[in-house]
């Protein structure tokens, strides 16, 4: 029998990109990569960027990763895998510098800290050394999107109700401040963001039984 390539697209690679986006998100379901959502999700903006940084350097990395697997000795392979992410981020880390130079200013060190983020290293280690490129490449997309899903909603209701804002524009009309409304400072300090956090990871158990179930 003739063995047929799996399509790129086929139902089985779909789901590397959908199940981190709900059932398996990286915070909710493994809470991993908290961190950083405590850090960088008082405004939407920064908590896009690293969203969209982090896309960058899972995807690659993990592409990367999965090409050389047969190459790397495996006593050596948590330091070429540290390599490999830490030159990508210096990459990611420039290109803020050169071209979102105010943004790379907010995130601070918080993008060179992705090169320790356990979702980065897990995704490296649990799947790209032992699956093919392409299968790796839609892994890594699919985290780091399921990652950034969950930074961008902590930061919408962060900026929304801390400052009134969204995306740095105001939102909330002046008419309400005038009539009383004040800004939730609680919102933009980090206790807030680690609410947030524990309560979409108990909605998202509440419609998951067998994740309580396991644990």
């Amino acid at each position: 029998m003739e063995n047929k390539k799996q399509p790129l697209f086929s139902p089985a690679n779909m789901k590397l990109l959908s199940k981190p986006l709900g059932r398996d998100n990286p915070i909710t379901v493994q809470v991993l990569g908290v961190c950083s959502a405590l850090a960088v999700t008082v405004q939407l903006q920064p908590a896009f960027v690293m969203a969209v940084s982090v896309i960058a350097v899972l995807a690659v990395s993990n592409l990367l990763v999965s090409l050389l697997r047969t190459t790397i000795p495996p006593r050596i392979r948590m330091i070429v895998q540290l390599m490999i992410v830490a030159f990508l981020v210096i990459i990611v880390d420039q290109i803020l510098l050169a071209f979102a130079f105010e943004i790379s200013r907010q995130l601070s060190i918080f993008v060179g800290l992705i090169i320790t983020n356990c979702i980065v290293m897990g995704r490296l280690e649990a799947f790209a050394m032992t699956n093919k490129p392409w299968q790796s490449f839609l892994d890594g997309i699919g985290n780091a999107t399921g990652y950034g899903v969950i930074l961008l909603i902590v930061a919408f209701f962060r900026e929304l109700l801390g400052s009134g804002t969204l995306w740095g524009f105001q939102v909330i009309p002046n008419a309400f401040y005038e009539a009383g409304y004040v800004n939730n400072g609680l919102f933009i300090l980090p206790p807030m963001a680690l609410i947030l956090v524990g309560v979409m990871i108990w909605i998202h158990r509440l419609k998951n039984n067998e994740l309580i179930e396991k644990n």
